[in-house]
């Protein structure tokens, strides 16, 4: 499996000079990639990626208008290329059906504007020197805060600089499974908003909401934004401080997300939750509560954490009534308000607690599924 580790790094001046320079020149050859396959499309000539890469780079660095191309590493256009090739072949994928997931655009033109900027280097393009610092090549050796080291050799290496200002390297391990001890605790997860997640063993995970702590020195940067005269060096110090407080929530939730997942997995040799459809509920009054919890990102490291280590993740369809069903007798007592909570089965009596109930459920659904190994209708036991 491969992974990313990713580092804060800390370049010099010269080399926060030597990066934006890398960083405006992988835009300019990515842009003249997207720009070349269009015209050779309406002009009707088949270019192929050898040709574009030609054109781009080879080619481009014999003129007066891109002789500058020269200044940088060459593996840092030659992954550009790929870049711009592969986005191409991903929106025909999508248009074919090939790809899975929802329908994306053509590729778009990379700004100058963007407060986003990265480079990726293969093994010729960096190495990590014995001084434990960061090689990279044409911008020199960059200081590394190893907060661990890294499980093997890295494959490559993607230098970032972040809309706060902030630079990492985000390293490309392959790794192998690491396969804990078979337990026999399993477990099904109701994601919700009032409370982050209930479990199926009765485990209330409370609900962080970190842009909700936020929200005062968010507004305070914002309005501060918001009074200065665009194109001023004062607007561009304030939009950095808007950006620092959205990184330190973002940060904070990743960390919490990652420690709560891990803890799942290793607590549970099966893990089940429920298909959310994330981006319909994101157009709802619901939103920003919705984007704050960050289902999709915790839902991500569950399911790649459990592969990791031999554990077995399931999705329960969007579909099954986990809150209708009654946990204990599997009569569906029809659907509820969101103002409901708590609720008492007409069929058997059963007091159930809203979201224990449907974490129940999904439990269940979720290992019926798991032991149907020939695939056909599940039927869910009393």
């Amino acid at each position: 499996m491969q992974l990313r580790y990713r580092y804060r790094i800390y370049p010099t001046p010269g080399q926060q000079n030597r990066l934006a320079q890398a960083f405006g020149c992988a835009r300019v050859v990515f842009n003249d990639c997207l720009r070349a396959r269009q015209v050779a499309h309406e002009s009707g000539v088949k270019l192929s990626d050898t040709d574009v890469q030609k054109l781009v780079v080879t080619e481009a660095k014999k003129t007066p208008q891109r002789v500058w191309l020269g200044d940088v590493a060459s593996v840092v256009l030659v992954q550009v290329c790929q870049d711009a090739r592969r986005a191409y072949r991903n929106w025909f994928d999508s248009m074919s059906g090939k790809r899975k997931g929802r329908k994306i655009g053509a590729p778009r033109f990379r700004s100058r504007k963007d407060t986003r900027q990265s480079i990726r280097l293969t093994r010729n393009g960096f190495s990590v020197r014995s001084n434990r610092k960061l090689y990279v090549a044409k911008v020199g050796e960059l200081t590394v805060a190893w907060s661990r080291e890294l499980p093997a050799v890295p494959s490559s290496v993607t230098v970032i600089k972040d809309s706060a200002g902030r630079y990492f390297a985000s390293f490309v391990v392959e790794t192998n499974d690491e396969a804990l001890p078979p337990i026999a605790d399993e477990v099904g997860i109701d994601l919700g908003l009032s409370s982050f997640a209930v479990l199926s063993d009765g485990r209330v995970i409370g609900a962080p909401k970190f842009l909700r702590r936020a929200e005062r020195k968010l507004r305070k940067a914002q309005q501060d934004l918001s009074r200065k005269q665009k194109g001023s060096s004062n607007r561009a110090k304030a939009r950095l401080r808007v950006a620092k407080v959205h990184a330190r929530v973002a940060d904070s939730r990743r960390d919490w997300a990652h420690k709560e997942s891990t803890t799942i997995v290793r607590e549970n040799q099966a893990v089940f939750v429920e298909d959310l459809c994330v981006t319909g509920l994101a157009r709802t009054r619901l939103a920003q509560s919705v984007h704050d919890a960050g289902w999709s990102q915790f839902v991500g490291m569950l399911e790649y954490k459990a592969e990791r280590y031999g554990r077995v993740f399931g999705k329960v369809d969007r579909f099954f009534p986990s809150s209708q069903l009654c946990s204990a007798c599997r009569v569906q007592d029809g659907p509820k308000p969101l103002s409901i909570r708590e609720w008492t089965c007409t069929a058997c009596g059963a007091v159930h607690d809203r979201d224990l109930n449907a974490a129940k459920n999904i439990h269940a659904a979720g290992r019926a599924e798991w032991l149907n190994a020939c695939g056909g209708a599940v039927s869910l036991s009393a």
